[in-house]
């Protein structure tokens, strides 16, 4: 219903921020880097947003950038992982760390953050680690790549050459990208991902 809201910055706390527009208050679910990125009175930003209906509430959530919210809707699409804990995941890993986590099945980073229990963490990585993986299958997924690739332009080109790459020599498209993550941790060079990558399935 509401794809993104740009308004003013007029009250935030903890988990939460408002945006006025056109005499509208908006009070918007955030996570802690949402709230870092906003937290500043008077200031016009943009938020992009999910509406979350129940049969005796309406809550609406923002994120700074397209990417952070499509993890969310992932989250929730989880079994047993609610909006509340969603944010509370996103507040406790960056972005590219969770996408890495999740694609290299490591639980253990996943445990690390507070309140989210070894059970859940395995299973957020049983329902997502596909999803996450096949990356740039639809305007909400098309930033993942980036996410393991890093916030450089020019890294996400390099990340997406050396999966095409490997996905030209036969290997399925998850595994690229979850070798081409490991490897990209290592190197910035292309050559030399694909190198790693390559190594990896070799083990």
């Amino acid at each position: 219903m509401y794809y993104s809201i740009t308004g003013k910055v007029i009250f935030y706390e903890e988990g939460k921020v408002v945006l006025e527009n056109n005499g509208i208050a908006y009070e918007l679910g955030v996570s802690a880097n949402t709230l870092s990125a906003f937290a500043k009175k008077g200031e016009t930003v943009t938020a992009y947003t999910y509406l979350k209906v129940a049969e005796d509430e309406m809550s609406l959530y923002g994120f700074f950038s397209k990417e952070e919210k499509a993890m969310f809707i992932n989250l929730i699409s989880v079994s047993g992982v609610g909006p509340k804990t969603a944010l509370q995941i996103l507040s406790g890993i960056d972005l590219q760390r969770l996408a890495i986590a999740i694609v290299n099945s490591d639980s253990k980073t996943l445990s690390k953050v507070k309140g989210l229990g070894k059970k859940t963490a395995e299973r957020i990585i049983l329902e997502l680690k596909e999803k996450i993986a096949e990356v740039g299958g639809g305007d909400e997924s098309d930033g993942f790549f980036g996410l393991l690739g890093g916030d450089d332009t020019s890294k996400d080109e390099v990340v997406n050459d050396a999966v095409l790459a490997l996905v030209s020599l036969g290997i399925s498209k998850t595994e690229a990208v979850k070798a081409v993550a490991t490897a990209r941790t290592k190197t910035d060079k292309l050559e030399n991902i694909i190198t790693l990558a390559l190594r990896s399935f070799d083990k």
